[in-house]
């Protein structure tokens, strides 16, 4: 008997399970590994978050469960945010959801407006959960094309005439994971006007919208007029404020997209627990100066691991947003072989660019999420690679 569904049964191996497993055998030999692989900040949550947590945690009542679409005071700790980040003006009760981190909202989103075959634009190369929760909804995945000479800005003029009739949704994530590639307000008003041209929705994956170095300023989709006519957009405390184990995001913009992810979400979870809401309320109500500290601290790593790399023949430019280092890779090695290659030859991971899908071919994606010292001697024996 085979059990799991045809959908789970027929997901292809999540990349990154594959090497943490071999990250496992190494470390059982006694090779100490270096992981640069995985993007989870390696700095601690901001004391005032924490001792929120603790205080809110003390309380009987909030042991009890959360309203389903999250607690009051953490929705308008969001549209506060919203108000005086980006200038936009939220319902906390139509037009904000509180998400146990955004990745489960992404997933219950999919599930929430997808039918058998509806196709959904992706970016290629992309978060590799888009295809895979795509596929568990019995969508489609359609191609949207980014390329290193646009600056990984979509290129929606290459979408074919059939795909913008076949899809439903287009999803877009900036600044990008894998690639670090940043946009501008003008890029999320094409996006919104061909929303509306082709009668489909938006979902902006704004993980990384506070992860941003020098005078740049990640955008939201929702400063586009007429944006919350076709779009939402996700949210994550876990970036920015060093809190990916809370699980603790959320979603905006349309209500009536809103509303169908609230009811399948209604059905599979209660919320998130009432003091890690009331903690993210008090990170965002915060003047955000540890997120600052956060960004100086990942851009000085990168000044230092970015012309360590160019030594090696590994061209990478220097992003603009997120911690991650999108590195093409010598010429001549395909991304699966080279970071094979560097995780058994120098005991360092790496994430090979096709995780993120066939246009990730001839990259690695480095993540800077690891303590200086730690790059710094990841870098020393990358030199030592023949």
């Amino acid at each position: 008997m085979h059990y799991g569904s045809r959908q789970v049964n027929s997901l292809p191996p999540y990349l990154f399970s594959v090497f943490q497993q071999k990250k496992k055998k190494l470390q059982e030999q006694g090779i100490d590994v270096i992981d640069l692989g995985i993007g989870a900040p390696d700095l601690p949550t901001p004391p005032f978050i924490i001792d929120r947590l603790v205080e809110e945690a003390g309380k009987p009542a909030n042991h009890k469960y959360s309203p389903y679409s999250g607690c009051l005071e953490y929705k308008q700790a969001v549209a506060h945010f919203y108000k005086k980040h980006y200038s936009v003006t939220l319902d906390p009760e139509t037009e904000v959801h509180a998400l146990i981190g955004s990745k489960e909202g992404i997933a219950h989103f999919l599930s929430a407006i997808l039918d058998p075959g509806d196709g959904v634009l992706v970016p290629d190369p992309g978060y590799p959960v888009y295809q895979s929760a795509i596929h568990l909804a019995y969508g489609k995945v359609l191609p949207l094309p980014l390329h290193e000479k646009k600056g990984y800005v979509p290129q929606f003029e290459k979408v074919k005439a059939a795909d913008w009739e076949q899809a439903k949704l287009m999803l877009l994530n900036y600044p990008s994971n894998p690639t670090g590639g940043t946009v501008e307000r003008n890029t999320f008003a094409e996006a919104v006007s061909l929303a509306k041209k082709h009668n489909l929705c938006v979902a902006h994956d704004a993980a990384y919208d506070l992860v941003t170095f020098k005078d740049y300023k990640a955008p939201s989709v929702l400063q586009v007029a007429g944006a919350k006519e076709v779009a939402v957009e996700f949210g994550s405390l876990s970036k920015s404020f060093n809190m990916t184990g809370w699980r603790i995001g959320y979603v905006v913009g349309n209500r009536d997209l809103i509303r169908a992810l609230s009811i399948v979400k209604s059905n599979m979870d209660t919320s998130q627990f009432l003091a890690i809401q009331k903690a993210g309320a008090a990170a965002l109500y915060s003047d955000f100066s540890s997120i600052k500290a956060n960004n100086e601290i990942y851009q000085e790593r990168m000044k230092e691991m970015i012309p360590a790399l160019k030594q090696m023949g590994i061209e990478a430019a220097e992003p603009r947003g997120t911690f991650f280092i999108w590195a093409k890779i010598p010429h001549g090695e395909t991304s699966r072989t080279f970071s094979e290659k560097v995780l058994e030859k120098a005991g360092v991971i790496v994430t090979p660019g096709t995780a993120f899908g066939s246009r990730g071919e001839g990259y690695i994606r480095i993540s800077l999420s690891v303590p200086t010292e730690r790059l710094r001697e990841a870098v020393q024996r990358l030199k030592k690679i023949e």
